[in-house]
């Protein structure tokens, strides 16, 4: 398949990975819940978010994979190729011990860890399910480097449709297991098989498909060190990532009952599907958005470009925030039960500091092309670090809700001391950008009326009241929408809307 081809049907795949990762997500999570029960799933959520936590040890090593190898093949030096790959993988066979130790340290600890909270059948649990995955993390973490060769051969399309089958399978199993009675270590075990044939078709496409070999010609201290040097500030990221959204878990685990648990990670799946929607427009947009930033383009283009994206992105962010705003509780009500009425809370207040990240990744993108990470590394690292030490004493005295107010509160001071070094280093009008994103805002205004006003005269739970108040939001907000949408996005919208077929049909 052509290079070009490579790249359409890669991005339409990923595509359609994101349409079901939410939608099954959304249709599979509350049968887990209800099959397992939530002291269980809440379990289960625990010890993958511990489990989950040591797989930030590979170092960011896949993705420093991606970029020497494509630097490789550009090069048609595979010789080169091949000794990189070779000293990659002395790397991730030491990184694959590591885990083993880490993971063998945490299991003969998890008694101190959870001894107050959790009862002698669920540290039974707890433990089987570590030792299995603890397996898969050290097979998964070098494992993932196959996949990132693919990527840097430009070969998208077999191996996203090959995980898309896998994603498929896999929640038919889920399916299946939890009606024969599995539970929380079944499914572990069953990842942990889909993930070793996953693995395997990864290494027959690199080796058999790709003829990549992997051969150690001159050992070459330099190499490791730029390996290593690459790879820092995407370890940084990812231990960011990872002490916002998963340590969360460990915290509560801790102090609380699995169930607790359960509802904070019912509310972080909620934040993730949020975020898997700006994914999807990002995508559009920011590959072309990155190539400018090579170039030599004036302050003015390049602000326009950045308010141009994150104006679209708002649009969509912001609707389904006000929607989930008007119409969550009931949705949450509805979808997992009365006792996680909670999680609508946890999941509005990572909305919310997640909408400004999410909306700004053109900026992040900028600094990425100038290779300016270090500054918004360091800052983050000492964000997160302080926001989980604070939330760590807040979390036993003021419950679950404090700690995620502390860590939305470190999302947004982020974002704020950011402004100035965008100014500087990345070129753009800060300012400007604010003034002409800031009419969006009064779509969440109208959110809040909307739903304030739903409670009162429509205080019980309805599912005629939710859809009907869904349509009124919905017709409300593209009125909105009309008022304040620039002929950018105008015609955006029209070029958009006519590649429907039946709008197309209709129109010819």
């Amino acid at each position: 398949m052509s290079k070009i081809n490579q790249l359409k049907g890669g991005a339409a795949l990923s595509y359609v990975t994101i349409f079901l990762t939410n939608v099954v997500g959304l249709l599979l999570t509350p049968f887990i819940i209800r099959s397992l029960g939530s002291a269980e799933y809440g379990l289960y959520t625990m010890i993958g978010a511990l489990i989950g936590y040591m797989s930030v040890l590979d170092f960011g090593l896949n993705n420093t994979v991606v970029r020497f190898v494509a630097k490789y093949k550009a090069e048609s030096d595979k010789q080169g190729e091949e000794n990189f790959l070779a000293h990659s993988f002395i790397m991730y066979m030491c990184i694959s011990l590591l885990v083993i130790i880490v993971g063998g340290i945490l299991y003969f600890n998890l008694e101190y860890l959870y001894g107050d909270t959790l009862t002698p059948d669920q540290i039974g649990k707890a433990k089987i399910m570590m030792l299995v995955l603890i397996f898969n993390l050290a097979l998964s973490l070098p494992g993932g480097a196959f996949r990132g060769i693919c990527s840097g051969y430009e070969e998208f399309v077999l191996p996203k449709l090959v995980n898309i089958i896998r994603y498929i399978v896999r929640s038919l199993l889920v399916v299946a297991i939890l009606l024969y009675g599995g539970d929380s270590i079944s499914l572990v075990i069953l990842d942990t098989i889909m993930n070793l044939i996953i693995i395997s078709i990864n290494i027959y496409i690199v080796i058999k498909l790709l003829r990549v070999r992997i051969k150690m010609h001159t050992y070459d201290k330099k190499l490791f060190i730029n390996i290593l040097g690459f790879s820092l500030w995407l370890f940084v990221f990812a231990i960011v990532q990872q002490l916002r959204w998963q340590f969360g878990q460990l915290i509560i685990g801790a102090f609380y009952t699995t169930s607790i648990v359960a509802i904070y990670a019912v509310g972080i799946t909620l934040g993730n599907y949020y975020g898997a929607f700006s994914g999807a427009i990002a995508g559009v947009f920011l590959p072309r958005a990155i190539q400018m930033t090579v170039k030599n383009i004036p302050k003015k283009q390049l602000t326009d470009t950045f308010i141009k994206i994150s104006r679209i992105i708002l649009f969509v962010l912001l609707y389904i925030l006000g929607a989930f705003i008007i119409v969550g509780k009931d949705f949450v009500f509805y979808w997992v039960g009365e006792e996680y009425n909670m999680a609508y809370y946890y999941a509005i207040i990572i909305m919310i500091g997640l909408t400004p990240t999410l909306s700004q990744g053109f900026a992040n993108n900028i600094l990425e092309a100038k290779q300016l990470l270090r500054y918004r590394g360091l800052l983050l690292l000492f964000l997160t670090v302080t926001g989980t030490v604070i939330s760590i004493y807040l979390v036993r005295n003021y419950g679950v809700i404090s700690m995620i107010l502390v860590t939305v509160f470190f999302l947004l001071l982020e974002r704020i001391l950011m402004i100035p070094y965008y100014i500087k280093n990345a070129n753009l009008d800060m300012l400007r950008y604010y003034k002409e994103i800031f009419p969006l805002s009064i779509i969440i205004l109208v959110s809040i009326i909307i739903s304030f006003l739903k409670i009162y005269f429509f205080p019980n739970r309805n599912l005629y009241v939710l859809f009907g108040s869904m349509l009124c939001y919905s017709f409300i907000y593209i009125g909105i929408s009309i008022l304040i949408i620039t002929t950018y996005e105008k015609e955006l919208f029209k070029s958009l809307l006519f590649k429907i077929p039946i709008i197309k049909h209709w129109i010819n």
